[in-house]
């Protein structure tokens, strides 16, 4: 049916307002047992929101017991005792594998550090409440030279800004090389980030082939010389979903295809303080073509949303200046502060030392309780990509996790190429514990030992 939720007067986060609405509406007769919802990727659409979210509102929808899906029909309003959706909302969330966030910090002398650097901003309150400059203040952009200079780079000032997130600066970035029609390129798996703000900018995305290292030149080639594009979005450190880093020969080989057509080169580095020694950005090997994407979210936490942006040259920060400022006017002056604090006084190296070393005791655990060479994964990346064995789909897995209460995204998400694989992500971070990470994997590792259970859920 052509349901569409209103989720404007709710200020809970989308996933939660959506199956919010969802109860409500059955509660006022709006929505009735038996009636179909919306296909996720069209309401998405319809919404403007990720397709995640609203997998994730429909997870949480089936967790109350509102919905059920059925193999191969869609998500369907079940029929309830009258109660029954309210007595479910209070009941504890679902084991939320579905988000690429770094472990939290539960080391008390980390956590106490890290507040000086908030108490110590706090100092400072009421000159931080006023505007800023655009792309950020002196101190804010030394400080980002500074976590810059970990990879390798050492933009000028003109070319280096402070931006709200890096979601903020891909549309910012994309807004000023492309107009509506224009081709983006990018991998045939990718960050579903992308595709969201393509889709609202009224550009083609296009996906390209990838093989072990990433995305294949010879399809990059291809694909410059067919569909003229004006861009490549890369995400080549610990790729998002796949978790492939991209050596550093074949971004040479991509620099090469790209110089000879002329195409810019997002790279969004979102992982790429992870590794101790990750290959040189595209950023350093043709800073000509690259605007640089350099993420806090991932490496330091979710909740700090700021990314450092190094533009080709002068005159692309222009453009790039104009778009982030019609879209946000600026980073949060309390936030940069934070950051600038954090990185000055070495808690923001304390915290990426303390993300690395939880994240690979995580990938050890799950190495040790799930089926070996089902697997794709990094010592220190957040997320595994399960490549499902038959006779399992990403369907038929997915939904039996789900009606488990175990969140995670099939591969239906990131597919901007072809059919997706019959594959899904599992991510390991975020604020949820050892113990439960290690119960969640268990039953999946169990769940893969056996046939998909008659009626496992679709999406």
């Amino acid at each position: 049916m052509d349901w569409l939720p209103d989720l404007t007067q709710s200020d809970r986060p989308r996933y939660l307002a959506i199956a919010d609405r969802i109860a409500a509406d059955i509660a006022s007769g709006a929505l009735a047992a038996g009636d179909r919802l919306p296909p996720q990727r069209r309401l998405a659409g319809a919404l403007a929101l990720d397709f995640t979210t609203v997998a994730r509102g429909y997870v949480e929808a089936q967790r109350r017991g509102l919905v059920e899906s059925r193999v191969g029909q869609g998500t369907f309003v079940r029929a309830a005792p009258a109660g029954a959706a309210a007595s479910r909302a209070s009941s504890p969330e679902l084991v939320d594998l579905s988000m690429t966030l770094p472990p939290e910090p539960d080391d008390p002398a980390l956590i106490a550090r890290l507040r000086e650097g908030m108490a110590e901003v706090g100092e400072r309150l009421v000159g931080l409440l006023r505007y800023q400059p655009l792309g950020g203040s002196p101190a804010d952009k030394a400080a980002a030279g500074l976590w810059l200079a970990r990879r390798g780079l050492a933009p000028v000032p003109e070319q280096l800004f402070v931006a709200p997130g890096a979601n903020a600066a891909l549309l910012a970035i994309l807004s000023s090389l492309a107009r509506p029609g224009d081709t983006v390129l990018c991998e045939a798996l990718t960050y579903p980030g992308i595709r969201s703000i393509c889709a609202q900018l009224g550009l083609s995305l296009a996906g390209l082939a990838m093989d072990g290292e990433g995305l294949d030149p010879e399809a990059f080639g291809a694909a410059c010389a067919r569909l003229k594009p004006k861009a490549l979005y890369l995400n080549p450190v610990l790729q998002n979903p796949t978790t492939i880093t991209m050596p550093e020969r074949r971004r040479v080989e991509i620099v090469a295809v790209a110089r000879r057509h002329g195409v810019a080169i997002i790279e969004d580095d979102a992982y790429g303080f992870l590794p101790r020694q990750a290959p040189a950005p595209f950023a350093a090997l043709a800073p000509e073509l690259s605007w640089h994407i350099a993420g806090l979210s991932k490496c330091l936490g979710a909740g700090l949303r700021l990314a450092y942006v190094v533009v080709p040259d002068i005159r692309s920060g222009w453009s790039f200046a104009a778009a982030l400022r019609a879209g946000s006017i600026m980073a949060s002056p309390l936030t940069a502060a934070l950051a600038t604090a954090w990185i000055e006084d070495g808690s923001a190296d304390a915290l990426l030392g303390f993300v690395r070393t939880e994240t690979a005791a995580r990938q050890q655990l799950a190495a040790g309780i799930l089926p070996a060479g089902c697997c794709r994964a990094d010592p220190l990346s957040f997320n595994l990509w399960l490549e499902l064995p038959p006779p399992w789909t990403r369907a038929a897995f997915v939904g039996q996790m789900q009606a488990t209460g175990i969140g995670i995204v099939a591969s239906d998400a990131f597919a901007a190429k072809g059919p997706a694989p019959e594959a899904a992500r599992i991510c390991l971070g975020g604020p949820i514990g050892r113990k439960a990470l290690r119960d969640g994997l268990a039953y999946m590792a169990h769940a893969l030992e056996h046939a998909p259970e008659a009626g496992a859920g679709a999406l």
